[in-house]
């Protein structure tokens, strides 16, 4: 497997104008580039971006270690963690908590986790919680809009998808070095 050394995440990509193809890189590589270190367990791509590229992983619940892991799906799309980042900073999320109910979104989501642990002897510590380990509210936009964008009925992330609008890049995010140059 090619190591994300020989690739960067290219920020400034999804600010450009010109087209570009995607990198042929497999979906193991982009998303260790994306997330600027190698995965902490296999995943799965559940969504990905008009350029192909992976948005949102689903990760087990479980890590190989056993370490339970509370969060079954992992946004890595640079773009729509910078847009979602900046959202949270805004305050929003204390104005969703009080407007929106996502209990609803949170038992379907510690169900579908629960359904992956199932018949499973190895299991000691299994993750608790809601959409991102939340126990009641709204914890994590990034979780809420991975979960929504996977699939998932959640009004907080729903909501968020529309505030940061499309995951328009004109260029993909992760592209191989040349010349030893480093990308933004």
């Amino acid at each position: 497997m090619r190591s994300s050394r020989a690739l960067t995440v290219q920020y400034t990509a999804c600010m450009q104008g010109t087209e570009q193809s995607v990198p042929a890189v497999g979906d193991d590589v982009a998303i260790e580039a994306m997330l600027g270190r190698p995965s902490r367990a296999p995943s799965t791509v559940v969504s990905r971006c008009h350029l192909g590229l992976p948005v949102v992983i689903r990760v087990p619940p479980l890590l190989d270690d056993g370490t339970p892991f509370p969060t079954l799906y992992w946004l890595v799309c640079p773009l729509a963690v910078r847009r979602l980042a900046k959202l949270e900073s805004s305050g929003i999320m204390a104005e969703m908590q009080a407007r929106l109910d996502v209990s609803g979104a949170d038992a379907a989501y510690a169900e579908e986790r629960a359904r992956h642990l199932t018949g499973r002897a190895d299991v000691t510590h299994a993750p608790r919680g809601g959409v991102g380990g939340a126990h009641g509210g709204i914890k994590c936009l990034h979780a809420r809009f991975a979960y929504f964008r996977a699939g998932g009925a959640d009004p907080a992330g729903a909501e968020a998808a529309g505030l940061i609008g499309e995951l328009d890049c004109a260029a993909p995010c992760v592209g191989p070095r040349t010349g030893g140059e480093e990308r933004a």
